[in-house]
């Protein structure tokens, strides 16, 4: 447990561990509520709304699945052109 000093403006600083182990960075957002009468601060990941979609359970699913084609060499490539990209692309079987 760390103890925080209340400076002016009512403002606290984040211990340097705590800060490391939840990944804080200046410009971070931290949600505060109030649970069994204590002050609760969690750290909030806001996603830009032009990057949602890499969020959304069927994107991450189709990442998953990229990523264990690739592990077991189920991908073309890669390539040193985009010429020899697609003529390995035209001679595949779908």
């Amino acid at each position: 447990m760390e103890l925080v000093k209340v400076k002016r403006n009512y403002q606290i600083t984040i211990p340097q561990g705590l800060r490391k182990f939840f990944r804080l960075a200046v410009g971070d957002y931290v949600e505060i509520d109030i649970k069994d009468g204590n002050l609760v601060i969690r750290p909030v990941k806001v996603v830009h709304p032009d990057q949602e979609y890499f969020f959304a359970k069927e994107w991450q699913d189709k990442e998953a699945e990229a990523d264990r084609d690739i592990a077991e060499g189920k991908v073309l490539g890669p390539f040193e052109n985009a010429p020899d990209a697609l003529k390995a692309l035209k001679n595949t079987k779908v």
